[in-house]
């Protein structure tokens, strides 16, 4: 019977994974997963699954294929007696939506699978060192959170049976402290490979709220799909205008400012958290931009063009630029980087037209596997 039970459990696990993924698309662009997610699951809101199968009936029931019928008539249902909608007040439930968990990880593999993202093969060396206990064996003593019962259990028993005080009849195993026995465990040290974001976006009056819930959007989902790469992620925030500044997650998608726009200004600071943190032998470090494609000057653009080329290509994995449409903005950046650069590898460009173009933009960013 439990097994019956794990079957069918397994089986109702692939429907539901099966539906998560069909509507994924959907539930990315609303954004709707980020506002339910608890500390390491995210529930969603799943409509009514019907599955198929066979029932039997009564003789002469009835309906179409079986007593009378006209054609055209629907299947299992009764002609209605008015009009659509109308009838009296019924004093029975509505159907109501189910809500099923899944964990983060879970999800970021179901979006793997949807946009046939690659595993990313990490760089460098492996800077952080984590301890981590294991359980290798069974002693003497140990604190009694750790006392292995089964060990006890047996260890007692064959006290019993060799004193020969083991009553089959009366089957009572009594544990002294010479029985109990205690898991013990050693340290291990495990390299893990590590890798910082380093998210940058133009704040200025163009980019409007739409435009930061975009991004918002997006940058949540590269972060659930890099953290299932790498063991430690960093995540760390710029906002610029004409000039550019550090700020925490909260900040950096709430902050709204009116002055120009000099994009020199977030690289720059970039290339500096770069070399004063982040080694580049030793972290896979990633840039994202994300604006609406204005910038103050062509001198600007070109300070910018060179900064990527020159300084920030030889430290980072992939150095990707996203740029969100806005009704202010010109969307002039993205064509000269694609003019600067034209099929360089290190760079990725994407335009995103709205939230619908998330999906895509993601696919992108990450579809290369670096």
């Amino acid at each position: 019977m439990t097994q019956r039970i794990d079957e069918n459990r397994r089986r109702f696990r692939q429907i539901v994974r099966g539906q998560v993924r069909k509507n994924l698309h959907k539930y990315i662009s609303r954004g709707e997963l980020m506002g339910r997610q608890g500390k390491k699951k995210v529930a969603i809101p799943m409509p009514q699954i019907d599955i198929p199968r066979f029932t039997f009936g009564g003789k002469e029931t009835g309906g179409v294929g079986q007593g009378e019928g006209e054609p055209g008539d629907p299947l299992g249902q009764e002609k209605a007696d008015g009009p659509s909608g109308a009838g009296e007040a019924g004093d029975t439930p509505g159907e109501h939506a189910l809500e099923v968990e899944f964990t983060v990880d879970e999800l970021a593999q179901i979006l793997g699978e949807e946009l046939e993202l690659p595993r990313i093969e990490p760089k460098g060396t492996h800077q952080l060192i984590t301890r981590k206990e294991r359980y290798t064996g069974v002693r003497q003593t140990g604190p009694e959170s750790l006392r292995h019962f089964k060990r006890t259990f047996k260890q007692a028993l064959k006290r019993q049976v060799a004193m020969g005080i083991y009553n089959p009849k009366s089957p009572m195993i009594i544990p002294i402290r010479e029985d109990k026995r205690y898991r013990s465990w050693k340290e291990q040290t495990l390299p893990q490979s590590n890798a910082v974001i380093i998210y940058m976006m133009d704040v200025s009056g163009s980019m409007g709220e739409e435009q930061k819930e975009i991004v918002r959007i997006e940058s949540y989902w590269i972060d659930t799909w890099l953290r299932t790469q790498y063991k430690g992620l960093e995540s760390r925030y710029i906002i610029h205008d004409a000039a550019a500044k550090e700020v925490d997650k909260e900040t950096f998608f709430r902050t709204r400012e009116a002055g120009g726009t000099m994009i020199s200004s977030a690289y720059s600071l970039c290339l500096k958290m770069i070399q004063e943190e982040y080694p580049a032998g030793e972290w896979n470090i990633y840039p994202f931009h994300f604006s609406d494609g204005d910038n103050w000057s062509t001198d600007d653009t070109s300070r910018c063009v060179n900064l990527i080329r020159d300084e920030l290509f030889p430290l980072i994995n992939v150095f990707c630029y996203g740029q969100v449409r806005s009704p202010y903005g010109s969307g002039q950046f993205i064509r000269d980087l694609t003019e600067a650069f034209g099929d360089e590898e290190m760079l990725i460009t994407s335009e995103i037209a709205g939230r619908e173009a998330i999906m895509a933009s993601i696919k992108e960013f990450l579809g290369k596997g670096k």
